[in-house]
């Protein structure tokens, strides 16, 4: 602990500690507005209805995996609502993942545990990625979608703004992804 504040309002991260999101696997996401503010469109009987912002959404979305062709994307489930893209994302196995010397192991039966079988000084690590840098890796694909649809939005309305984070959860099981698919079939109608 350093600073003047001691890390004591420094907000932690919400990816799970130690994970390598560039690791080949299937991520829930969801990313939300900023102040909830229905930039998207709205839910009439149960459908969305999508703005011109929520069609950019759309749009951007959907262009994911072709923009990056060298991290082997899967665009899988998605939905668009007033106030957030709730989303499934797969990233195969590609060139900056491949070679990392990363061993998983399932360590329950529903949880998955990564660690990189790099040789690392222990007392070296800090609270810091140990993987390298952020790129090339599920943050560094909701930054650019992020980015996208904001320069595209504000052409529309100056004020569109994204929340800072976003949620994520990575899948690990059939019946997780059963839940999930449901899930953002059905939030619509909810």
């Amino acid at each position: 602990m350093c600073g003047l504040f001691r890390d004591r309002y420094r907000t932690g991260s919400g990816r799970y500690r130690g994970y390598d999101y560039s690791l080949p696997g299937r991520y829930y996401v969801t990313i939300c507005t900023k102040d909830k503010t229905h930039f998207f469109g709205e839910i009439k009987n149960g459908e969305m209805r999508l703005s011109k912002i929520g069609e950019i959404v759309k749009d951007e979305w959907l262009k994911t995996s072709g923009i990056r062709p060298d991290m082997n994307i899967t665009i899988g489930d998605y939905v668009i609502m007033p106030d957030h893209v709730h989303a499934i994302i797969i990233i195969g196995e590609n060139q900056y993942n491949v070679d990392k010397n990363v061993s998983c192991d399932i360590i329950r039966r529903d949880a998955m545990h990564c660690v990189s079988t790099k040789s690392v000084d222990k007392n070296s690590l800090t609270e810091a990625n140990f993987f390298g840098p952020q790129s090339k890796n599920l943050a560094s694909i909701i930054r650019g979608f992020k980015s996208a649809v904001t320069g595209h939005a504000r052409r529309i309305e100056p004020g569109f703004a994204w929340q800072p984070r976003f949620y994520d959860h990575i899948i690990r099981t059939n019946a997780d992804l059963h839940r999930i698919r449901s899930y953002i079939k059905n939030n619509p109608s909810k």
